[in-house]
């Protein structure tokens, strides 16, 4: 996913001249081509990351758009101030392309771990905050930063993940896609975490003979009320997946709507993520996800149990 964003930025790069490069300290070997055919428009700094925010407003100002690139922790943490007063308090079209978000680098710990980004970013006006599912829905996102206006915070996983979105399906910032009609149940869902619930509403299914359907939530902000006000009164029950933490992500825009839009639609509602704590082990990311709940089977476990209830 990360190859197929930074080989887009490249191919914009060759198509628009307003269109730049800014890395954080990324290594030798990042967009070498680019470097090499457009080295005025490539630029790799430091470990500087509250500068490359900085950096990347002055130049959205004097007409560029911007692609910065660096580990999603740094442009969200470490970087907030100059995300909230730089980029989007001027509203500029500067496209932050977060690499590890959600538990990619679960081997470094709790200091690498993006698991609060969307909700940290969620909370700024004029930012948008897309998640694609694989490397082909990067593909079809990529093209439509060019013209959006706002900024952009795009959130990458490890890539080599399976590819489950479809051509057909198209891609629309702020319009979510439905991969899976629903029978009684929905998970909704974002980023990777959309595979998961495609095998989970699979095996539900396949052992209980329960249709369930999988609403993807590429765009987490600005959240598609209108998809959401079409299905959630249509099903007995839903299950919001993310990848990070239960306060502030995709589970929280959705009961917010609910609460705003539709209060009789959220007693349906339940939602999984990272608990409210930081991780208290190491690993792999899917060993950490294990370890809170977020896979295949407890997936299965919380839509059965909550239609039960309905």
């Amino acid at each position: 996913m990360r190859k197929a964003a930074l080989n887009y930025v490249h191919k914009l790069a060759q198509q628009d001249e307003r269109v730049l490069f800014i890395g954080s300290d990324l290594g030798p070997g990042v967009l070498e081509a680019m470097k090499q055919e457009i080295p005025d428009r490539f630029f790799m700094e430091g470990v500087s990351e509250q500068h490359i925010i900085g950096m990347a407003a002055g130049l959205a100002m004097e007409g560029f758009i911007p692609f910065v690139n660096t580990i999603a922790t740094f442009l969200t943490r470490r970087c907030y101030e100059q995300v909230a007063l730089d980029l989007c308090l001027q509203n500029l079209p500067v496209r932050l392309i977060a690499n590890g978000g959600g538990v990619v680098y679960a081997p470094l710990g709790p200091t690498h771990l993006a698991v609060e980004d969307i909700g940290i970013l969620r909370t700024l006006p004029n930012m948008t905050i897309v998640a694609p599912c694989d490397a082909d829905e990067m593909n079809r996102f990529m093209p439509q930063t060019l013209d959006w206006p706002h900024p952009i915070y795009i959130r990458l996983a490890k890539g080599g993940d399976a590819i489950v979105s479809k051509p057909e399906h198209g891609f629309e910032i702020g319009r979510a896609i439905l991969l899976r009609e629903p029978g009684t149940g929905l998970f909704v869902t974002t980023g990777v975490m959309t595979q998961v619930a495609l095998q989970a509403a699979q095996k539900i299914e396949e052992e209980s003979g329960i249709s369930c359907g999988v609403l993807h939530v590429h765009t987490i902000k600005p959240l598609d009320m209108a998809t959401l006000g079409h299905w959630l009164p249509k099903v007995e029950a839903v299950v919001t997946v993310e990848e990070h933490t239960r306060i502030g992500g995709l589970g929280s825009a959705v009961l917010e709507f609910c609460s705003d839009e539709m209060p009789e639609q959220a007693s349906k509602i339940y939602r999984i993520g990272i608990p409210d704590r930081f991780a208290d082990r190491y690993g792999n990311q899917n060993s950490l996800l294990a370890h809170w709940g977020i896979e295949v089977d407890a997936l299965c476990a919380a839509m059965v149990q909550k239609l039960q209830k309905s």
